[in-house]
């Protein structure tokens, strides 16, 4: 027995030694397997591509479940011998990014409003690089067997001109166009944003009844109202009768008489308020889709940092949340304020990253034509070209392909891909960039560059073709579609929907065959992971304590799809157990072994009855546990092949051959150290794509060829 097993497992001396070795062998390079000669040339590829973490920091618990997830797929089919091919990658994160970054800014006393476009880029590239750098330790200090030769990042070269020429492409196919729209528009951070990158908040505020003339309105926005021109009840409500669309009425309002008018549409909910409402079409989705209907005037009465203007008269310059009370109270002094509900409870839409209160805004801004793309995806669903699981997502992402709204990516941040385009400051018409037309051909204006750049997920969402190296075809003609595309739940209407509508519209083929998609990785007590409660648990930090196989079986271990998982110290450090444990079982085969002078020898020449009835058990066991991976029940086969170990082989049938290595025939003795000895190469082999270093270590310590347990083939029945 080699000296090593004298010493207890340590995982801190192993794992860094062990992944250089798997690094320095190619085997991680689908190309070096086939030169090698661990994969057949004609196999079949197998090919994941990695969601790019973002570069700008660490890894966190969910990104630890997604690159454990993967990388267990990747082993087992590497082990059955597809020609596996895992695509890493960095993001960088646009919007997220430069958050990031103006919070170090703030930190240092400076601005990037104060800033060269130039210069601020300069900074957060730097800033970007330095970090991926971490990122990618991460990745490795988990255990990812990807390729990093291929690794991709979302601003490299290539990318940026392809994510360009699919922006040109779209235009002339007129599926982008620019127009004047309403946007979702975060004043702290001046920039438009997408629905996805919007959340709801629950927030109780006043309510609040103002007389209109002859009609009572409601609110909960009044600083919005200075606009107010027109006023608009349901044509059915026979409280309204006796008023006709187009009726002009006189009245008071915040700052003087008004001629307001009457419109009658059918989109007013008469069962809300008093069933009459008045309209602000720059700064309301409905009320601007109603103004639009009816072709009426909009005004702005919000700036772009949440201040109001002129149209206000004695409150212009006065932020929105100091000018409401204020407003309120002018009201109520020209007796205009019925009554206020103080209990309103509503949901407020909020920029997802500093939930400031999102304020609507009208604004010239490229968007993406989302209904006839959203009918590919559609088409691909219902040939069964793509499957979910849980299957119940297939749902959600049929319902968001169903009710497409066009999808805006301008944003007004200097750190992503630059929009291709040239756009007039007059009438803000957009003009690609490669159009040879200098000025506007309708108010003769010059032509400028656009500065705004890519939503994110314009990027992102063709990332499965971009890091096969689309439109070159080396790659992509052996590894596209891609097998499966594993991530979070939450990303069934952000993410996933654009990858597929990319996939089809730019090469006819769906992305990936099959969506995995898991809960999100809350704390110990189920809550959320934010820096604000200090509940965040970093995997490297569990790594450090307990090793990364303890961290990656721990996450997979009962961990069904879709389902939230909660994460504790006390579980992962269970598992280290169990890494400990699988080490002492090898001790015990191998010490029992050398006592019974054996040699090593994996074939059986005669078993007794009861150990066939084991192989044969282990031999079901396996088959089992192999369907059920081809199936991704991944949470089902870690917990069967952990009882295994822990409950049958080591407390029944190690315990068992104690007595018979003390008691038993030469037969005997012989017929369950070939079985014991080869169970250990079976449980290492089926439990590597969980828990790769402990049993990459093991294999290297008992095999003295130059085998490497990465490429060694599934087990399957053994010849008996």
């Amino acid at each position: 027995m080699n000296d090593k097993f004298l010493k207890p497992y340590n995982p801190a001396e192993t794992e860094g030694r062990i992944y250089k070795l798997w690094e320095e062998s190619g085997f991680f390079n689908p190309d070096i397997c086939i030169e090698k000669g661990a994969t057949d040339k004609d196999a079949k590829p197998y090919t994941i591509i990695m969601p790019p973490p973002n570069a700008n920091g660490r890894l966190h618990a969910g990104h630890g479940l997604t690159i454990t997830l993967q990388d267990i797929f990747i082993r087992f089919a590497r082990m059955q011998g597809k020609r596996t091919l895992w695509v890493p990658g960095a993001d960088h994160a646009g919007f997220e990014t430069q958050i990031v970054y103006e919070k170090k800014l703030e930190k240092e006393g400076r601005s990037r409003f104060e800033m060269k476009s130039e210069d601020l880029y300069k900074e957060i590239f730097d800033f970007t690089i330095e970090n991926k750098k971490f990122m990618e330790d991460d990745v490795r200090r988990i255990g990812a067997s990807c390729d990093w030769s291929r690794e991709k990042f979302t601003l490299d070269a290539d990318v940026v001109k392809t994510v360009q020429e699919t922006f040109r492409k779209m235009f002339k196919d007129d599926l982008i166009y620019r127009g004047k729209r309403i946007v979702n528009w975060c004043a702290k951070h001046q920039t438009s944003l997408s629905e996805v990158e919007t959340e709801f908040k629950e927030k109780k505020e006043p309510f609040y009844y103002f007389k209109y003339g002859p009609f009572t309105i409601a609110t909960s926005r009044p600083e919005t109202k200075f606009g107010d021109k027109y006023v608009v009840m349901h044509p059915k409500d026979v409280r309204y009768s006796e008023y006709k669309h187009g009726q002009k009425i006189d009245l008071e309002w915040i700052n003087g008489p008004i001629t307001a008018t009457v419109i009658k549409d059918e989109s007013v909910d008469m069962e809300f308020g008093t069933g009459v409402m008045t309209i602000t079409p720059w700064h309301d989705a409905v009320d601007f889709e109603i103004a639009k209907r009816h072709n009426l005037d909009m005004e702005q009465v919000i700036d772009w940092k949440g201040k109001l203007l002129p149209i206000a008269g004695e409150f212009a310059g006065l932020h929105i949340s100091k000018a409401r009370p204020l407003i309120v109270e002018k009201l109520k002094s020209k007796g205009l304020l019925d009554k206020v509900d103080e209990n309103y409870v509503h949901n407020l839409k909020c920029c997802y990253k500093c939930e400031t209160q999102i304020e609507p805004q009208v604004k010239d801004q490229w968007f993406v034509k989302m209904a006839p793309l959203g009918k590919l995806a559609l088409t691909a669903i219902e040939k069964k070209q793509i499957s979910f699981m849980p299957e119940n997502f297939e749902k959600i992402f049929t319902y968001w392909m169903e009710n497409t709204i066009d999808w805006n990516i301008s944003r007004q941040i200097v750190w992503g891909i630059p929009i291709p385009a040239k756009v007039c400051d007059k009438c803000n018409k957009g003009f690609l960039d490669t159009d040879n037309v200098t000025e506007c051909p309708d108010c003769k204006t010059s032509l400028v560059t656009d500065t705004d750049t890519f939503d994110t997920w314009f990027s992102s969402g063709q990332w499965p073709l971009l890091a096969l190296g689309y439109p070159e075809t080396k790659d992509l003609d052996v590894y596209h579609p891609t097998q499966v595309m594993e991530t979070g739940r939450d990303l069934i209407f952000k993410w996933i929907p654009r990858m597929v509508i990319f996939s089809l519209y730019l090469k006819n083929q769906v992305p990936f065959e099959k969506v995995y998609l898991h809960g999100m990785v809350n704390d110990a007590k189920g809550q959320k992971m934010s820096k604000s409660k200090g509940n965040v648990i970093s995997p490297v930090e569990l790594i450090e304590k307990y090793s990364a196989d303890a961290v990656r079986i721990g996450l997979v271990v009962g961990n069904t799809p879709g389902t939230d998982l909660s994460l504790s110290d006390d579980k992962i450090k269970g598992y280290r157990n169990f890494g400990n444990k699988l080490w002492n079982i090898t001790r015990f085969i191998l010490t029992s072994k050398d006592e019974l002078k054996t040699e090593i020898d994996y074939k059986f020449c005669a078993p007794t009855p009861k150990d066939l009835e084991l192989i044969k058990a282990q031999q079901e066991f396996i088959k089992t546990i192999t369907a059920e991976l081809e199936e991704y029940k991944i949470h089902i086969v870690a917990e069967k092949i952990y009882h295994y170990i822990w409950s049958n082989l080591a407390d029944v049938i190690l315990e068992e051959s104690k007595t018979i290595f003390k008691d038993g025939t030469e037969e005997e003795k012989t017929s369950r150290i070939q079985f014991l000895l080869h169970t250990l190469e079976n449980m290492l082999k089926v439990l590597h794509p969980f828990m790769p270093f402990v049993t990459e270590e093991i294999w290297q310590t008992i095999h003295t060829d130059d085998s490497m347990l990465m490429v060694e083939k599934w087990p399957g029945n053994p010849k008996v």
